[in-house]
């Protein structure tokens, strides 16, 4: 049965459908313009706030610029007060000052009337007083010059005189001095209960040029004279003064070595450098050779005049090897400090590429030395804990420079024509115009002094200035070497071994050739072997000749270094036979070109 359908009832559904969609859009509309006049209403008032602020912000603003300004144009208001207030000061000081100079004129005017009117008076009423002052005036200029060439004279009659007795005493000089007991000294004995025997003193001080060794196993008594002994009591300052005048022989143009001789222990390097190695030290601590720095400035300050030069060298001869101590590269092996002995034409020994530096005053010296004496070879032995295993020798070279003739010449003619232009405008007595001549004279002198070369008579080594000074004088170079041996003591004695059996090898060799060199001095013989040894070829120019070498030994009192102590005695023996000559001076001045 075919279906029925009422097309009524559709038509009625779907508009009933469309009536509710309908319903629905309209509530929507609603809902969403209530929204949208909420969002106007939220639009408003966010635009009002934002007004306000805006309004706000101007007002502050334009409050804060208007305080600016007002306080810009109190500050403005004050600097311009400020500045009249300145202007007034500087107009009163200008006033003041108007004032003052006026014032000055007048009385500058014043005081040249009046020196006007005394000049007038002087010459009017007082010429014969002014006379009588000049003519002692030129009387006391005249004895002045007079004791000037007493004083030259003088000095040169003492140069000469000190030479002549250091030459009488004779070129070389050996002096002893015994220490007194130390602490290693005292050996203790393999018998239970006895005294140790090995530190009984057997060498003992007879006299200022005496000293005796007690030898217990001949029974007999030895003395060995000296020209001086210094006992354990005798300080530092007593060695030194035995030794101050070989620095005057120095500075008189002869070449001057001082060496300490003994075994190790003996006391050689407290003797050369005093009791402690550091710089500075105590002056009672201080050796011979900060004494003999500090005294050699001392004489070179006492010759303003002169051009001097010092310059300080420190070597070691270690296993018959020179070695420079100073050299920058000394950090690195011994073959870079090696350098080598050379004797040019003029018989003057030269230690190739050795350092030489600049020094101007003692305390210079002692810190170049000080600050290498720990590169120093060193070696404990049975003796001494550190016994030094290599020769110390410190050079001290003193040299004058010849001025420049030509350079001279113009500041003499410079001078001159100073001396005419200040001669043509004094307006003061003949008798001040001397003086003042003479003080121009001296400061000329002060061009031409230099340092004589040889011990002949030289004006121009007196303080005071020669009146006709020579351009040509000659420079010199002197050397003055202190030397710290080191020790002579025999193999058993020091107990070394194996490598070290080489360094006392060494030792003794150089030694035996330093004995070697001063027994052909004494027996004059044409040869003298300077250079079987680096030793004695380094110090050619210090032993023989003119040349002044002070020996000195240091030895030990005790019974145990007995052995060691007559052998140095014996070496002082033997240097004291060398036969005194009349000085022949070489001829070490330097050509200037």
């Amino acid at each position: 049965m075919p279906l029925f359908i009422n097309r009524d009832q559709i038509f009625a559904h779907q508009v009933h459908l469309l009536e509710h969609k309908l319903r629905s859009k309209e509530e929507r509309i609603l809902e969403l313009e209530t929204e949208n006049a909420i969002l106007h209403l939220r639009l408003s008032e966010c635009l009002g706030k934002l007004r306000r602020d805006h309004e706000e912000e101007t007002l502050n603003q334009l409050q804060h610029h208007s305080n600016a300004q007002k306080t810009t144009q109190l500050s403005l208001a004050k600097l311009l007060a400020e500045v009249q207030a300145v202007k007034l000061d500087l107009s009163e000081l200008f006033a003041v000052f108007f004032s003052f100079s006026s014032e000055l004129e007048e009385q500058s005017k014043q005081l040249l009337e009046k020196v006007e009117q005394a000049s007038c008076s002087l010459n009017g009423h007082r010429g014969d007083e002014v006379h009588t002052l000049q003519a002692d005036v030129a009387a006391l200029e005249r004895s002045l010059e007079e004791e000037r060439e007493k004083c030259r004279a003088e000095r040169q009659r003492r140069k000469e005189l000190h030479n002549t007795l250091v030459e009488l005493r004779g070129n070389i000089r050996v002096h002893c001095r015994v220490r007194p007991l130390l602490p290693f000294d005292f050996v203790p004995s393999s018998t239970c209960g006895s005294r140790p025997t090995s530190s009984e003193e057997v060498v003992s001080v007879i006299s200022n040029d005496t000293v005796m060794v007690n030898c217990i196993k001949t029974v007999q008594n030895k003395m060995f004279e000296f020209e001086r002994v210094y006992g354990p009591e005798d300080s530092q300052e007593a060695v030194f003064q035995e030794v101050k005048p070989l620095l005057t022989s120095l500075m008189d143009g002869y070449n001057v070595c001082i060496m300490a001789y003994g075994q190790t222990g003996s006391g050689k390097t407290h003797t050369m450098m005093g009791s402690q190695n550091s710089w500075p030290q105590q002056e009672a601590q201080q050796g011979i050779i900060p004494k003999a720095a500090a005294e050699l400035f001392r004489l070179i300050s006492e010759k303003p005049a002169e051009t001097l030069t010092v310059e300080v060298s420190v070597m070691e001869v270690y296993n018959n090897e020179v070695l420079d101590l100073l050299a920058r590269d000394a950090q690195g092996s011994g073959a870079e400090q090696r350098r080598e002995v050379i004797t040019d034409p003029s018989g003057t020994s030269q230690v190739t590429s050795l350092t030489h530096e600049p020094v101007h005053n003692a305390s210079e010296v002692m810190q170049a030395v000080g600050g290498v004496l720990k590169r120093r070879a060193h070696c404990p032995t049975l003796v001494h804990a550190d016994s030094s295993r290599s020769h110390l020798i410190v050079t001290l070279t003193v040299s004058s420079k010849s001025p420049n003739a030509r350079a001279l010449a113009r500041k003499l003619q410079s001078a001159k024509t100073e001396m005419r232009r200040s001669a043509q405008k004094e307006w003061w007595s003949p008798g001040c115009r001397r003086a003042n001549a003479g003080a121009h004279r001296s400061s000329n002198d002060h061009l031409f002094a230099s340092t004589p070369s040889s011990p002949c008579r030289s004006p121009s080594h007196s303080p005071c200035p020669s009146p006709r000074p020579s351009v040509s004088q000659a420079p010199f170079r002197t050397k003055l070497q202190l030397v710290d041996l080191a020790g002579s003591e025999c193999v058993g004695m020091s107990g070394v071994t194996g490598a070290a059996l080489w360094e006392v090898s060494c030792i003794n060799r150089s030694l035996s050739a330093l004995s070697d060199v001063l027994g052909a001095l004494a027996e004059q013989r044409p040869h003298v072997p300077y250079r079987n040894s680096r030793l004695t070829h380094v110090l050619q120019d210090a032993i023989g000749g003119d040349a002044k070498l002070l020996v000195m030994l240091c030895v030990s009192p005790t019974q145990r270094f007995v052995t060691e102590s007559l052998q140095s005695l014996g070496f002082g023996a033997r240097a004291r036979q060398v036969q005194k000559e009349l000085p022949r001076r070489k001829n070490n001045t330097l050509k200037v070109k």
